[in-house]
């Protein structure tokens, strides 16, 4: 199994990446399991949706080379893991935009043929890990776990039809103890693996 783990977060020390790193070790101790980890902010990825990408969606031309690489990175995963900091109740615009560019008609689903939508990612298997500030308790009272899950899950991933097999939050990351969520971060990687090696 290869897995292929997005992180989306300036600075390179932060819990977003250590996290990420942890769920890398996780999944890592699975036999014959792969993994690359994908900083969107060291590799410089271009979050803007430009003309190129919507003559890319209209079919007028190619899609841009950095979207061609990153569905051809995605193509060669069977798991996708998304760790993320949350910033107004979503994940941050690099990584939105990253998913934007990326996950294009033709690639991810077509809805050219009139016949509803094919989905297309069915392959893939996603796992989203949310770090956020707030406590349970409030984003229960206020449905922000509910409406993450209608945006992210339901809005973006069932469309493509990659199923969506885990939804994590690692809540008051700005109080809380990092350790316990580094090592919620490594168990997550190990459940990921065994499920994927069961699966087989």
């Amino acid at each position: 199994m290869h897995t292929l783990i997005v992180t989306s977060h300036p600075h390179p020390d932060a819990l977003t990446q250590a996290v990420a790193r942890r769920i890398a070790d996780g999944l890592s101790t699975a036999r014959g399991a792969t993994v690359e980890l994908a900083d969107l902010h060291a590799e410089g990825f271009d979050p803007r949706y430009t003309r190129h990408d919507l003559d890319g969606h209209h079919r007028l031309s190619a899609f841009p080379a950095d979207v061609l690489a990153e569905q051809a990175r995605l193509d060669r995963a069977d798991a996708l893991v998304l760790v993320f900091p949350v910033y107004w109740w979503s994940m941050p615009a690099l990584m939105k935009g990253w998913i934007d560019r990326v996950f294009t008609g033709g690639w991810a689903y077509d809805d050219s043929s009139g016949q509803g939508v094919l989905k297309k990612l069915g392959h893939l298997s996603v796992h989203l890990v949310g770090l956020g500030g707030a406590d349970a308790r409030t984003w229960h009272k206020r449905g922000y776990t509910e409406a993450m899950k209608t945006q992210i899950d339901t809005g973006i991933f069932d469309y493509c039809g990659a199923p969506v097999l885990s939804s994590t939050l690692l809540l008051e990351t700005d109080t809380g103890d990092a350790q316990a969520h580094l090592h919620s971060a490594f168990a997550l990687g190990e459940r990921i693996a065994t499920a994927a090696t069961a699966a087989r």
